[in-house]
């Protein structure tokens, strides 16, 4: 065995041998697969090898796609059978809520290029003869969706990487990885060591044990699920083609046809997390002992939906582990704080997934960053906050939620108060309805009461909505103040702080005492940050941006790290604070401290340290609100000093609390996108209009630089613009497709209700020819094309003046 390699893959289940094969086809032959027994062992082996297209991510849906259309390419060139089956997917819904669910998933695949549509309820029972179309309200039709042989694909995956060049060693278990001293890792087998550059952990179902060597606790959980497999079924037999995969969501059961009987699988909400304190090193090609009653009520429904089931014989019936992540997506990429580590785990739709999977990984280490926005399996999504214990209770939420709607207002129940701030409590008391993110309570919107504050799940707009709109009015008329301990700070120090920052951001740093706006791109010129910049001394930095991406900013913050004259650390957690913002916040401030916090002493975008309400702070004159506000930061203990200090001086000027949701909403009215939903790495600076701030004449060769001057010197093909949409009750949420003329021309990235100008709002990407001012457009939103308009011009002060006066 060789003793050095660019990369160590451990795991040879499907994940695993797709990486090492896009790897090597992208011209790294030099690469290494260790299995601890033999491939497909653990999950990969006893899959029922369903491949479907559609996700709640786009991305990811497209990666399913890529993988489904790599099954062709891998056979040939591995010379090794994928059992392609493709009958097509059905997806059933019975419920109104479902239909309009499957009328977003539809609307979706329009502009993916996606031939996914709805289908009669006849022409589904002539795709699958055992349904009882009078159970359902609807069904779509996915022609591409099928199911494959799991242990061909998987060796599939491994003959066309040794063909390319790569090498894979079974029965070969990784007994140690250390760190080395120049960032490589010294990978421990029965075989002897290597020295691998990169070490990629594809554990699957030992993904913890494989992580704990490392000195990494991944938040995945193993779960035990059953599926079962019919006697043959004269329906099927007689049916005289191959029976459509079929997903019934209010059911909970996937089938496909197996021979001349049906695979059922399930999801049931009693489910059983296995293995919890650790997967035994001796299972392999093992099942699980069976446990039907734990299923028995979802084979009662699906019997009753499919009438020939309940007629059928069990012929098999296999209950085997496979990982969950928290959230149902995979955990791939660096992992940050460890270098040269990478995961790809949690992928429980492997032969879905795991060609996506595997392209991706392999471009962001040979390339420097994947082709497509990642962001959805970014292992970076998790903090410190996601505990093996977390990892447990979330993966068993999501597993038993796996077929049950969950709706884009709707906040899941499982581990939360994982972090609170100090004012966790307090708010509560005023009625705040909380919401999570990166682990951290923060309020959504406030209710008249303890007993009212609760929103009801809905794609429509919710109980919320009123509420929402007064918290905007006091805003807009009066003054707000709403908790930014969740907003990301990241603290950059030392004598080459400067040089470094300015190759790390895209325009120039502030000046001692101010702030500036300013993208970070990747060396392709894509986004990869939207940050406020903040100059607390000539050699001292604090950078403000999104709370959900503090890790992969941490990530990509240390992976440019010199190696000496710079320190950053992640200081979020380290400085909670509050922000109030409308038109007498000024006045609040005033009352709250000594400074001078008059228009021409405390300009827009100054910054300084300042005693507020007693407490020692860091305040900033800006506000995401679009009105006239501050940012005050402190250390968490005084919190609730703080707090008390404005709502005490408050109290005659109209001060009331206001959440995410109002947040959002003002931000609307400015034409203001967001990270992760308008700003993201699928766009660029001249795409998304973050150029405003790209200093492209700047001295500092900063990442992106080269690519951006290119990008701005060709013009951007595709803008964010804001359009206005006549909604008849129901906004925009993220994904709806754009029409021109009846074609398909973009998507919407984000929107909602713009409360005080009243006025249904999305921001989404069109054609550069087609972003002018009051270009009429239609945008399809649960299955009604709603007319829209371009709206050039910020709907509330577009001049600016409010919060710069």
């Amino acid at each position: 065995m060789q003793t050095h390699a660019q990369v160590v893959v451990i795991g040879g289940g499907v994940v695993g041998c797709s990486i090492l094969y896009h790897l090597a086809k992208m011209g790294w032959s030099d690469v290494v697969l260790l299995e601890r027994t033999e491939l497909t062992s653990g999950s990969s082996w006893h899959a029922a090898g369903v491949i479907h297209t559609i996700n709640a991510d786009p991305n990811i849906a497209r990666l399913q796609g890529y993988t489904i259309k790599l099954y062709e390419e891998i056979e040939e060139l591995g010379e090794q059978s994928c059992g392609i089956h493709r009958p097509g997917g059905i997806y059933l819904a019975s419920t109104p809520e479902r239909l309009d669910y499957l009328k977003q998933e539809r609307a979706k695949a329009r502009y993916m290029g996606l031939d996914t549509d709805f289908i009669s309820l006849q022409h589904a029972r002539e795709l699958n003869p055992l349904i009882d179309p009078s159970q359902y309200l609807g069904a779509l039709f996915e022609p591409v969706d099928g199911h494959v042989d799991p242990s061909g694909v998987t060796h599939a995956y491994a003959k066309s990487a040794r063909k390319l060049g790569a090498s894979v060693h079974r029965n070969m278990p990784v007994l140690e990885t250390r760190a080395r001293p120049d960032g490589g890792w010294d990978v421990v087998t029965p075989g002897g060591t290597i020295h691998a550059e990169i070490v990629v952990n594809a554990g699957g179902l030992w993904a913890r044990e494989v992580g704990h060597l490392a000195g990494i606790d991944l938040p995945v959980q193993p779960m035990e699920h059953h599926y079962l497999i019919t006697e043959a079924i004269p329906e099927i037999r007689d049916h005289g083609r191959e029976v459509a995969v079929t997903v019934d969501y209010e059911g909970n059961a996937y089938t496909r046809q197996e021979h001349d009987g049906l695979l059922l699988g399930t999801y049931e909400p009693n489910c059983v997390p296995w293995a919890v304190d650790g997967t035994p090193q001796d299972f392999g090609h093992e099942l699980l002992p069976d446990d039907l009653d734990r299923v028995t009520d979802r084979l009662e429904i699906a019997f009753e939906r499919m009438p020939a089931l309940g007629r059928a014989g069990v012929k098999n019936v296999i209950n085997g582990p496979f990982t969950f992540g928290p959230d149902g997506n995979p955990l791939i990429g660096p992992v940050p704080g460890l270098r040269n580590y990478w995961v790809a785990v949690g992928v429980m739709a492997g032969f879905c997934q795991g060609g996506g999977v595997g392209l991706c990984m392999a471009e962001w280490m040979i390339e420097g960053e994947p082709s497509i926005d990642v962001w959805g399996m970014d292992v970076a999504r998790f903090g410190e906050f996601a505990t093996r214990d977390y990892g447990r209770v979330k993966s068993a939420e999501n597993y038993s939620r796996r077929f049950i709607l969950t709706y884009p207002n709707e906040e899941l129940p499982a581990a939360r108060r994982q972090k609170t701030t100090a004012l966790h409590d307090c708010l509560l008391a005023k009625g705040a309805v909380m919401g999570v993110s990166f682990g951290l309570e923060h309020a959504l919107w406030f209710a008249p009461s303890q007993a009212e504050a609760r929103e009801e799940p809905t794609f429509r707009r919710s109980n919320a909505f009123a509420h929402v709109a007064e918290e905007c009015r006091t805003v807009r008329e009066d003054v707000g103040v709403i908790e930014i301990a969740n907003f990301a700070k990241h603290e950059v120090s030392g004598p080459g702080a400067a040089d470094f920052l300015d190759r790390m951001v895209a325009n120039t740093l502030p000046k001692v005492g101010r702030l500036k706006l300013t993208p970070m791109m990747t060396p392709k010129g894509r986004l990869y940050g939207d940050l406020t910049v903040g100059r607390l001394a000539e050699d001292r930095f604090i950078i403000f941006g999104s709370g959900a991406a503090q890790e992969m900013h941490r990530r990509w913050f240390e992976r440019h790290l010199p190696e000496s004259g710079v320190t950053y650390r992640n200081a979020s957690d380290a400085w909670h604070g509050l922000s109030i913002a409308g038109p007498k916040s000024r006045e609040l401030l005033s009352r709250l401290t000594r400074e001078d916090v008059s228009a021409a002493a405390f300009r827009f975008l100054d910054l300084r340290r300042m005693t507020v309400g007693s407490v020692p702070c860091l305040v900033g004159r800006i506000s995401f609100t679009g009105e006239l506000g501050y940012e005050i930061y402190c250390a968490p203990p005084y919190q609730v000093a703080l707090f008390e200090a404005i709502e005490r001086e408050g109290s005659d000027l109209g001060l009331r609390p206001f959440g995410a949701r109002a947040l959002m909403s003002l931000r609307l009215e400015k034409n203001w996108g967001v990270w992760t939903l308008d700003y993201r790495p699928d766009f660029t600076p001249a795409q998304s209009g973050l150029d405003i701030f790209v200093a492209a004449n700047k001295p500092a060769d900063f990442l992106g630089k080269a690519a951006a001057a290119a990008q701005r010197a060709a013009g951007p093909d595709i803008r964010l613009v804001t359009l206005v949409v006549e909604a008849d009750g129901v906004d925009v949420n993220r994904d709806e497709p754009i029409f021109h003329n009846g074609e398909c021309v973009g998507y919407v990235t984000s929107g909602g209700y713009a409360h005080y100008t009243q006025a249904s709002v999305a921001l989404g990407y069109v054609p550069a020819e087609l972003a002018h001012d009051g270009a009429a457009f239609e945008i399809e939103i649960l299955g009604d094309f709603r007319p829209s308009r371009v709206q050039a011009q910020p709907l509330h002060d577009p001049d600016g003046q409010r919060m710069r006066t």
